[in-house]
C-alpha cells in the first residue's frame, strides 16, 4: 500500500524541520564546544533543551565583555535587530560606544528584555543574573515562580589564542512533562527560527563592535 501523498509530503517537511532545528541549536559552535559543560548548566535538571551558538571574535576577552555586559532593554539593548524590536515597541537601542554606567553587574540584578507594559506582558519582563564573572562569564536565570520557563541563558568568553576568543552562547531549558509544560515547549519550538535569528544577530553584533574597537 502506497503513503499518501500528503501524508510523504508531511513527513518530509517535518523530517526537514527537524533538521533545520538541529542545525540551527548548534550554529557555529565545534563538536567540543557543544558536547562541553559550561556554568549555569548544572542549575537545569535533565531532560533538557539545549542549544549552543558561538563566533570567533578578533579581540580580547575584556574588550568584548565591556560590550556584552552592558546588554539590556534598558541599558545597550541587544545588539540585534533593532528596528524589529522598534517596531514592535520594545524601545531597545543597542549601543555604539562603551557606557561606563552599564559596565557592572552583580548576582540577582536584571537583564531586561521586556519593558514594563508591554502588550500581553504588563510587567514585562527580565533574566535574573546567576553569575557573573568578568571577562569570561556571565549566566542570566529564568524561572518558577516569576517566570512560566526554567532555563538558563549564559554567554562564555573563552581566548584561543592571543587577541582571538570564542564568543559562545548557551541556553539550556528544563523539559518538564504534562499538558501546560508541552505547550509551552510547542511555544518554544514555533518561536525557535526568530530566537535563532535574533541570536545569531547579536552573535555577530557582539563581534563586530569589540573587532571595530579593536582595530
Amino acid at each position: 500500500m502506497r503513503m499518501p501523498k500528503v501524508l510523504m509530503g508531511a513527513t518530509a517537511a517535518g523530517i526537514a524541520g527537524y533538521r533545520l532545528i538541529g542545525w540551527m541549536s548548534r550554529w557555529g559552535a565545534s563538536d567540543e564546544e557543544i558536547a562541553a559543560s559550561y556554568p549555569g548548566d548544572e542549575l537545569i535538571d535533565p531532560p533538557a533543551d539545549q542549544t549552543t551558538m558561538a563566533a570567533t571574535v578578533a579581540a580580547p576577552a575584556e574588550v568584548i565583555w565591556s560590550w556584552l555586559v552592558q546588554i539590556g532593554q534598558d541599558r545597550g539593548g541587544m545588539y540585534s535587530y533593532d528596528r524589529l524590536e522598534q517596531a514592535i515597541g520594545l524601545d531597545i537601542q543597542s549601543a555604539e560606544t562603551i557606557n561606563p554606567a552599564w559596565q557592572h553587574l552583580e548576582p540577582d540584578d536584571s537583564v531586561r528584555l521586556v519593558p514594563s507594559g508591554w502588550g500581553p506582558l504588563p510587567d514585562g519582563y527580565a533574566f535574573r543574573v546567576s553569575m557573573v564573572d568578568p571577562p569570561h562569564t556571565l549566566v542570566l536565570r529564568q524561572g518558577p515562580p516569576h517566570d512560566p520557563w526554567d532555563g538558563v541563558w549564559t554567554f562564555a568568553i573563552r581566548p584561543v589564542g592571543p587577541g582571538l576568543c570564542r564568543l559562545i552562547s548557551r541556553t539550556r531549558t528544563h523539559r518538564n512533562r504534562g499538558l501546560a509544560q508541552a505547550a509551552l515547549r510547542a511555544t518554544t519550538t514555533l518561536g525557535a527560527p526568530i530566537t535563532w535569528l535574533m541570536t545569531r544577530k547579536m552573535l555577530l553584533t557582539l563581534k563586530e563592535r569589540a573587532e571595530r574597537q579593536t582595530s
